[in-house]
């Protein structure tokens, strides 16, 4: 018995090495992501009370500011397009990284909207911008700026959605056990996210380098940590209702959808739109997830027109 119980532990300890060996080779972190790693970075940094916020500013100091949130993992570099041609046009142009994402921190924290309001909040107060602003959200970040528009409504002009996440995907009961589920998440599916943002456009093959793009913010502690709670937190949102608080504010609504998304479908825009029922819907033909991108000048003249028709009072 003695002999079995001691090739059993034996056993164990076996295992418990080749799994965590096996973790660390499929786990594309490889370090903290600190000052030293951010050396040449473009862009800006300031210290909020939840950790360093990467962020950059474009166009003139006068132009009405327009604020551009991205998605569930693509950093703010996934607004180029935008910011070009709206500073260009004479905005003052607004863009981050969300918590977890890109050069930002990545706290051991709860990536809920309040964290994300904190974010956002802090983020202005630092840039002293106290007029109200054109709040943009792509995707994931649709959840974000819903949630701010519905806690910091006298801060907001307009809001536009693209293409919002508008469902509550089950996340599986295996990546909420300590230990286990950052383990599943960290070797099935992170190594595997760069690769899997082609997924996002119509017509991929227009955006060569997109996934090598994505990949440095992978090589920092704490990516993984944040997308998983951050899918979480989607996980435990009743968007109908969220979109209803944001409506329920008055703050006018310009909902942007591309036709062929095949990530967040565009019959998932019914969310929105019954409960945001004074919105202005826009769809767009000949575009995926990322309209802002594929179709470009048709969706950045459709912002301007809706901005016009909104002026400061």
């Amino acid at each position: 018995m003695r002999r079995l119980a001691r090739s059993t532990l034996l056993a164990l300890v076996l295992l418990m090495v080749a799994l965590a060996g096996y973790g660390a080779w499929k786990n594309p972190e490889r370090g903290p992501l600190n000052a030293a790693a951010r050396t040449g970075v473009p862009g800006q940094f300031v210290a909020l009370s939840g950790g360093v916020t990467h962020y950059d500013i474009t166009g003139p100091d006068t132009g009405r500011v327009v604020v551009l949130v991205h998605g569930f993992s693509v950093p703010s570099y996934i607004w180029d397009s935008t910011s070009t041609a709206l500073s260009a046009a004479g905005y003052r142009v607004i863009r981050y990284d969300l918590f977890g994402r890109g050069w930002s921190d990545r706290p051991d924290a709860a990536y809920d909207g309040a964290m994300y309001d904190a974010q956002l909040d802090e983020l202005l107060d630092s840039l002293r911008i106290t007029q109200p602003i054109d709040l943009v959200g792509l995707s994931f970040g649709g959840f974000v700026t819903s949630h701010y528009v519905a806690e910091h409504a006298a801060r907001v002009r307009t809001f536009t959605m693209i293409d919002p996440a508008s469902s509550s995907p089950a996340v599986p009961g295996v990546l909420s056990w300590p230990v286990v589920g950052p383990w599943v998440w960290q070797t099935t599916q992170v190594p595997g996210m760069a690769d899997g943002q082609a997924s996002d456009f119509l017509h991929p093959e227009q955006f060569p380098g997109w996934a090598d793009r994505y990949r440095p913010q992978m090589r920092y502690d704490g990516f993984g940590r944040a997308l998983l709670r951050s899918a979480v937190t989607m996980s435990r949102t009743d968007f109908g209702a969220l979109f209803a608080r944001a409506a329920k504010t008055g703050v006018p609504v310009l909902l942007v959808w591309g036709k062929q998304d095949q990530t967040v479908p565009i019959a998932l825009s019914e969310v929105a739109r019954s409960n945001m029922p004074q919105l202005e819907f826009f769809p767009v033909d000949s575009a995926g997830h990322l309209p802002h991108m594929e179709q470009s000048a048709l969706v950045h003249a459709k912002m301007q027109e809706f901005f016009r028709a909104h002026p400061a009072k």
